[in-house]
């Protein structure tokens, strides 16, 4: 019988173990938070928001995992990823892969550790929150969720048809030829409304329909985008939609109209609230360094400056060390690179 699992079952595996399981699937929700655990043991898994239901789930700490597993979905902070892929190989059956639904581009990194024939990337369109121990709140509309999943050399077709009928018990999942660059699409995505969501202490509808943000968001997207060029990456479409035909812009009228369409093409994921804000919320180091940080090592690498992910990256950890605070207010510290 297959053995499947996702690690790192905080607010966007529970969402996603508690679909799977809801709807007929059997699988694994582990995470270190002892609290969690225990409620979800006790009480099953309450998802509530856009959607409302509770069902009993199979939950563990790391310390109580045996046996292997045939696919494990990974959802941990990529701070994190060498030790705890490390750990999980463990688990992983002989012919079992990692399918990784973290943020970044992370797939690379995991590939040293398992092997690419081990190793699955899958890019998550919609968000949650961890409300409480064993409730979650889903903030994107349950009519836009979706998953876009690649695989890297040596994933057989069996495999990918296994990971993809598992997700789907939850929502549509697109399969992508171009993994890199729905990764990069979504890295584009994070980067503005993640980053700055993090930077003014709001969700993604506080940038999004705030019009300094917005000024600042557009900006943001370009860059992302022109590093991306830079790099070699084609952007995937973004649940049907051309990011760059309707974001990137060369002049000013097109930028006006591009910053005119942000709270237009965010209306369904408004109510996101950025994973790195919940961190930073309760006290935990967040993946600055994963998401901006990324978009600038790329852009120093391929001689494209990011003034304004700089930036990002910059008052998102003066927030970790406690120098500034995550507020709207904030959005008055980009005005000199405007």
């Amino acid at each position: 019988m297959k053995r499947y699992a996702i690690y790192g079952a905080g607010s966007l595996g529970t969402v996603l173990g508690a679909y799977i399981t809801k709807n007929g699937g059997k699988i694994d929700l582990i995470n270190r938070n002892k609290e969690h655990i225990a409620a979800l043991k006790e009480k099953g898994a309450t998802v509530t928001g856009t959607d409302d239901f509770t069902v009993e789930v199979n939950a563990y700490t790391p310390d109580e995992m045996s046996g292997k597993y045939d696919v494990i979905l990974l959802l941990t902070k990529q701070l994190f990823n060498k030790e705890v892929v490390t750990f999980l190989c463990d688990f992983l059956a002989e012919d079992g892969v990692i399918v990784t639904l973290q943020n970044g581009l992370p797939e690379p990194g995991i590939a040293e550790i398992v092997g690419e024939c081990r190793t699955m990337g899958c890019v998550v369109e919609w968000g949650a929150a961890l409300t409480s121990p064993g409730v979650c709140t889903l903030t994107s509309e349950v009519d836009s969720l979706s998953f876009h999943m690649g695989k890297m050399d040596g994933i057989t077709d069996e495999k990918f048809a296994e990971v993809k009928a598992l997700l789907e018990l939850m929502c549509p999942v697109h399969e992508e030829q171009n993994l890199i660059g729905a990764r990069w699409s979504k890295l584009l995505i994070n980067a503005t409304f993640s980053g700055l969501g993090t930077v003014v202490g709001g969700v993604f509808g506080d940038v999004s329909e705030n019009k300094k943000a917005r000024r600042v968001a557009v900006r943001c997207m370009k860059e992302c985008i022109d590093v991306g060029h830079a790099a070699g990456v084609k952007f995937a479409p973004v649940q049907g939609k051309n990011i760059t035909a309707l974001f990137y812009y060369k002049s000013t009228i097109k930028r006006i109209f591009a910053t005119m369409l942000i709270p237009i093409a965010m209306k369904k994921h408004r109510s996101i609230e950025p994973s790195m804000l919940q961190d930073l919320k309760k006290g935990k180091p967040c993946e600055i360094d994963a998401i901006n940080g990324i978009v600038c090592s790329f852009g120093a690498k391929h001689g494209v400056k990011t003034p304004f992910n700089d930036k990002i990256v910059e008052i998102v950890k003066k927030c970790e060390k406690g120098e500034l605070k995550p507020c709207m207010e904030n959005i008055e510290l980009f005005k000199e690179i405007l």
